[in-house]
């Protein structure tokens, strides 16, 4: 089982080699990077690139390790009875199984995404720690193990909001995904839009990357947010010539609301574009 990307997933060399090395040694992949950086996306495209099965599991403010595991219903149960339903009878019925149980009971070696783990509070990590190193775990209710068929290919995220615990970490296969440099980037756009005319993905890649490199900038765009931008620049048809006179630090790009996300950003370039009239209106 090796990944080397997909038809609509551009993977470096080093993040192939990450995957692979996570599947061989069956550790879990931690990935960080920026967000919109395909961190999400890369448990997908490996799911499919293995042929398996993919099992999702977001991480949400509230949510607890348990919650992956099963969850209990016990004020069902107390209602049912109080009800004479037979369902009592049988514990199981008021068990709900979570995404890790899913992914142990599969007859076939699934991908098991736990998707942005920093969310959860501090204890979240250590919570899960035997339950992914043993691929098992107790069901108190009833008295029984559940263990893993088939190892899972555990790919956990993180946006780095906050630190995960050292013993964690230590269980991890780690891999940071850089942002891309120009040529990978335009081979991502390639990927995403075949046939695009090269000046305007020249033109756009320009544009996307002198907006990034501007000072001060409090959320710079990401790679999903350029690929919302070129479809917005296709739709509108726009031309590559207008994108040549656009220079971030003089003018606002067009669309530029698939780019800049914050009033902040907005009016950093509103001020660097009345700087540069002013001063071009001095120099006459």
């Amino acid at each position: 089982m090796k990944f080397q990307g997909t038809s609509r997933y551009v993977a470096t060399d080093d993040l192939s080699i990450a995957v692979n090395a996570a599947i061989t040694l069956e550790r879990p992949l931690l990935v960080k990077g920026e967000p919109g950086t395909g961190k999400t996306v890369l448990a997908i495209e490996i799911a499919k690139s293995l042929g398996v099965p993919l099992i999702e599991w977001h991480i949400k403010s509230t949510t607890k390790a348990h919650q992956g595991l099963y969850e209990y219903d016990a004020v069902s149960r107390l209602r049912d009875s109080q009800l004479g339903d037979s369902r009592v009878e049988d514990i199981s019925n008021y068990i709900k199984k979570g995404r890790l149980w899913e992914a142990f009971e599969m007859d076939r070696r699934p991908v098991l995404l736990i998707d942005e783990i920093d969310k959860a509070d501090i204890e979240f990590p250590n919570d899960l720690l035997q339950e992914l190193d043993r691929m098992e775990f107790h069901v108190y209710e009833t008295g029984e193990t559940i263990k893993a068929v088939n190892r899972p290919i555990v790919i956990i995220t993180s946006n780095n909001e906050k630190e995960l615990p050292d013993a964690f970490l230590r269980r991890c296969f780690f891999h940071f995904i850089k942002f891309p440099d120009p040529e990978t980037m335009k081979d991502i756009v390639d990927v995403h839009f075949p046939g695009l005319k090269q000046r305007l993905v020249a033109e756009s890649l320009r544009v996307f990357y002198e907006l990034r490199d501007v000072p001060g900038l409090k959320k710079r765009p990401s790679t999903s947010e350029l690929l919302d931008w070129i479809k917005l620049l296709l739709n509108e048809d726009i031309e590559p010539e207008t994108l040549r006179e656009t220079d971030p630090r003089k003018l606002i790009p067009p669309l530029h609301g698939a780019l800049i996300k914050n009033e902040q950003d907005v009016q950093l370039f509103e001020r660097l574009a009345f700087l540069s009239r002013r001063r071009a209106d001095e120099n006459r």
